[in-house]
């Protein structure tokens, strides 16, 4: 039987571990060449195998869900949509003393936007208008709630001016609570809800000389609230590109404000709870820089 881990607490993953998993369960890859992927999050534990594939293996409970969230849905989605997308080719299970699930899907080549200069922001605000306009559309029959992001903004409100108070130091408080406190005066989402990546932001975004080229991390793949992926105009693009964003998602005043303050929330929890300088601290620092330079529009 796997080891048991307790809820929120990592496991060691490293190559010899994946070449035994592989071998198992996967025997008609276990001789391609693997290494580890540097720009992995902190969900998963991500193999290059070969050329066309990649491993990925959750390094706690809260990755293991979400993977097994992709490995239902992306089969669905992934026909309809206008870019590549991870699509799971097999499901490995609990073995070797690892304890969970795990995943072998194609490997999307393409660099993380967050790590790449030079973005070719206009093509970026269409390319994701266009893939989040396909993706709101797919039926969402059956489809699972979004929980984490999903959440009405009031719900979210505590976290968020304790995080404030984290990030004191360096914005304006009162900016930050009015920018804020403007989020939560927007009537919340009553029309039916749609199917949502769940997490835009630049770290799950690859491009192909500065172009974008694939959306990547399904795992807060849910239905909801199409404002959760509204968010990106704050969380990838700046104010050159933003408006281009808008119109070309034709959303309305309502929505445009929430998603506001859904990425609000995004940044100052990746500012406040994550280490200074890592690659999600300053993707969260750079939200909140963006949303606070909109204050014409709150």
């Amino acid at each position: 039987m796997a080891q048991q881990v307790p809820a929120g607490n990592a496991v060691h993953i490293d190559v010899p571990l994946a070449r035994r998993l592989l071998a198992a369960q996967f025997p008609q890859w276990a001789e391609l060449p693997i290494q580890p992927v540097e720009a992995a999050g902190r969900d998963n534990a991500i193999f290059r195998l070969g050329t066309e594939l990649s491993v990925r293996l959750p390094r706690r409970e809260l990755g293991a869900r979400h993977l097994a969230n992709e490995y239902r849905w992306l089969p669905v989605l992934a026909p309809h949509l206008p870019l590549p997308v991870p699509v799971p080719l097999g499901r490995g299970v609990p073995s070797d003393g690892y304890p969970w699930c795990w995943m072998v899907t194609r490997w999307l080549p393409g660099d993380v936007a967050a790590l790449e200069p030079g973005l070719d922001e206009a093509q970026m605000a269409d390319e994701l208008a266009q893939f989040i306009t396909v993706l709101h559309r797919v039926d969402p029959a059956d489809g699972p709630a979004s929980e984490l992001r999903g959440v009405p903004l009031v719900q979210r409100d505590p976290g968020v001016r304790a995080a404030i108070g984290v990030v004191h130091g360096d914005w304006d408080p009162e900016a930050l609570t009015a920018a804020w406190e403007s989020a939560l005066a927007v009537p919340s989402w009553v029309a039916p809800a749609v199917w949502t990546h769940g997490d835009l932001h630049p770290a799950n975004l690859l491009v192909i000389d500065g172009r974008l080229s694939a959306v990547i991390d399904f795992g807060l793949l849910g239905v909801g609230d199409p404002a959760i992926d509204v968010l990106a105009a704050w969380t990838v693009l700046s104010s050159t590109s933003r408006d281009h964003f808008r119109n070309a998602l034709g959303v309305d005043e309502a929505t445009w404000a929430r998603a506001r303050g859904r990425a609000l929330d995004f940044g100052l929890m990746c500012a406040a709870n994550t280490r200074h300088g890592s690659d999600v601290s300053q993707i969260g620092r750079r939200t909140i820089d963006q949303v606070l330079a909109d204050t014409d529009d709150w």
